[in-house]
């Protein structure tokens, strides 16, 4: 599986999916901040790894275009 998700794509999820992990484990107590803490640790994985698996999936990819004429 190759890198699917750019650099915008990343950096929004490292700051939601920071976010989400914080406040799951320091905001709500129970199932539901377990549920979100994860949701933002999957977050945090896709950006620091380039790669999602739904993307995969779906065939979507958010990563750059190189310029076809070298620039």
């Amino acid at each position: 599986m190759g890198m699917n998700v750019g650099t915008v794509d990343r950096a929004l999820r490292a700051v939601v999916g920071t976010s989400l992990a914080i406040f799951g484990w320091l905001g709500l107590a129970g199932v539901g901040g377990i549920v979100v803490a994860v949701i933002g640790l999957v977050l945090m994985a896709t950006a620091l790894f380039s790669t999602c698996p739904a993307y995969s999936i779906l065939g979507m990819n958010t990563c750059e275009k190189p310029d076809p004429r070298g620039h």
